[in-house]
C-alpha cells in the first residue's frame, strides 16, 4: 500500500488510545458512592466509565448512519441479489484469513491455524479469490478470531468499554484490532504500486458497504423495539465477543510451545 496510508494506519494505532485517554478526562460516569451497594455494583458491571462521551459518539455514527450508510446500504441490495452480496462477503473473508491463520498461532489453536491457512490456499485458487467457499464443502469450515481475542487467551483483560468515531462499538482490549488486522491483509505484504492501493481501498469499501446491508433489518429492529438503543448495542457487542472466545476455546485444543510452563495436573 502506498506509504500515506501506512502512515495513517500507524497514526491511528497511537491516536485510538490517546483518544480513549482524551475522552477519559473530558467526559467521565461519575461513579456512585460505594457506600450505595447496589448502584455500585451494577456500575461497575457495566464497566461504562466513559459512557458520556460514548454517547456523543454513538450519536454522531448514528447520523452518519442514517443519511449516508443505510441509504448506501439500501440502494446496493436493490442493484444486488443475495447471492452477490454472499460472494463478496466469502471474498473480503478470505483476505482476512492470513490474520485468523497468525491470531490462532499466537493464541496456541494449531488445527484452527491449520483451517485458516487451508481456506486461504483453496479458496484463493479453487475458489477464484475467494470469491467461492469450496473449503467449506471440503471439510474445512470457517473458524473465526481477532487479536482482540488473542490479547484475551494471553489473560488481557476487556477494559471499559468504548465507541470509537466511525467505527462503532469496542474495548480497551479490542480496540488493537484496528491497525492489527491491517497490517495482516495480503495486500500489505505485497510490493507497493498504485493498482494494489487502489484495490485496496476499494475492497474496504465494498465490505463496509456489504456487511452494513446484511445488518439493515437487526439495526432497524433494534432501533424501533429497544428503549435504550445505546445500551442494547453494548449489550450486544459484550455478548458476541464473550460468545466468540467460547467458542474458540472449546473447538481446538491447546498446545503448549516449549516456553510455557505445563499447567500442574490435579
Amino acid at each position: 500500500m502506498t506509504m500515506l496510508k501506512r502512515r495513517l494506519m500507524r497514526s491511528a494505532a497511537l491516536t485510538v488510545p490517546g483518544l480513549a485517554l482524551a475522552t477519559a478526562l473530558a467526559g467521565c460516569a461519575t461513579p456512585p458512592p460505594k457506600s450505595d451497594t447496589a448502584d455500585y455494583q451494577a456500575y461497575q458491571q457495566l464497566n461504562d466509565p466513559l459512557e458520556p462521551t460514548n454517547r456523543v459518539f454513538y450519536t454522531v455514527n448514528d447520523k452518519l448512519d442514517t443519511y449516508f450508510m443505510k441509504p448506501v446500504a439500501e440502494g446496493y441490495v436493490h442493484i444486488t441479489t443475495q447471492g452477490i452480496r454472499n460472494h463478496v462477503g466469502d471474498f473480503a473473508s478470505n483476505i482476512d484469513e492470513p490474520a485468523r491463520m497468525l491470531n490462532f498461532m499466537a493464541e496456541g489453536y494449531p488445527r484452527d491455524a491449520g483451517t485458516s491457512l487451508v481456506r486461504f490456499l483453496v479458496n484463493s485458487t479453487v475458489g477464484i479469490g475467494g470469491i467461492f467457499d469450496p473449503a467449506s464443502a471440503m471439510g474445512y469450515p470457517e473458524t473465526d478470531t481477532d487479536f482482540g481475542q488473542t490479547l484475551a487467551t494471553w489473560g488481557v483483560p476487556a477494559g471499559p468499554y468504548l465507541y470509537l468515531p466511525v467505527f462503532g462499538p469496542s474495548s480497551a482490549r479490542d480496540v488493537w484490532n484496528l491497525p492489527v488486522e491491517w497490517f495482516a491483509t495480503p495486500m500489505e505484504a505485497a510490493p507497493a504500486s498504485g493498482a494494489l492501493s487502489a484495490f485496496g481501498y476499494s475492497e474496504t469499501g465494498l465490505h463496509l458497504v456489504n456487511t452494513r446491508a446484511e445488518l439493515i433489518g437487526p439495526i432497524d429492529q433494534i432501533k424501533a423495539t429497544a428503549l435504550d438503543p445505546y445500551a442494547t448495542f453494548r449489550s450486544l457487542y459484550r455478548q458476541s465477543r464473550a460468545s466468540q472466545l467460547q467458542q474458540i476455546q472449546q473447538r481446538d485444543n491447546r498446545t503448549w510451545p516449549d516456553w510455557y510452563s505445563q499447567p500442574s495436573k490435579p
